[in-house]
């Protein structure tokens, strides 16, 4: 008996004094991973970080095209409201000078402004200008402007109306183009029945 307490003495000396077993040296050895292990996780690992970093660049690109067309469709809209704001509140339309209908269509349109002066829209080289003065940005290429103007000459029954139609293609970036169909139209606000 007294060997069996000095055994348990010793063991509970060892456990107290290094802080673990010799059993638990075997059983920490077999926890780690191996560098087997390891390359096959960095592996996997380094995989699905270039699947996502592939997807994340696509969505940059499909951005920035997006961007690009939204930009020159919002720079279309911008020229369309200031050209129709212009003929709404203006007088003496015509195509292409005051008091001349183009029914069938015309490439050159005027209207007398509020302040009495005359503006001028047209397509020349690819741009929608007012005066001479582009309206549109480059990255818009408009490749037709028609103008249909009716009840423009003086005295008639109907009230001046203007339609325009607009087609051309949007740069999206990269040598990308979108293209478009606009119509629009405006009447004049003051009467000239």
């Amino acid at each position: 008996m007294n060997m069996k307490a000095r055994s348990t003495k010793h063991e509970a000396r060892n456990e107290f004094s290094f802080g673990f077993r010799i059993s638990d040296l075997v059983l920490s050895a077999k926890r780690g991973y191996t560098l087997v292990e390891l390359i096959v996780a960095v592996g996997i690992f380094a995989i699905v970080m270039m699947l996502a970093s592939g997807a994340y660049l696509v969505m940059i690109g499909v951005n920035r095209q997006v961007q690009g067309i939204a930009t020159g469709i919002n720079n279309l809209s911008f020229a369309l409201e200031t050209m129709t704001r212009t003929i709404r509140t203006g007088t003496g339309y015509g195509c292409p000078s005051p008091g001349t209908d183009c029914s069938g269509g015309g490439t050159n349109f005027s209207v007398t402004n509020t302040s009495g002066n005359t503006v001028s829209y047209a397509l020349s080289g690819g741009v929608i200008t007012q005066n001479g003065v582009a309206l549109t940005d480059p990255s818009v290429t408009v490749t037709s402007l028609v103008f249909y103007a009716t009840g423009t000459a003086p005295g008639d029954a109907s009230q001046p109306r203007v339609t325009i139609v607009i087609s051309g293609t949007v740069s999206s970036g990269h040598g990308g183009t979108v293209p478009f169909n606009v119509e629009t139209g405006a009447t004049m606000r003051g009467t000239d029945i």
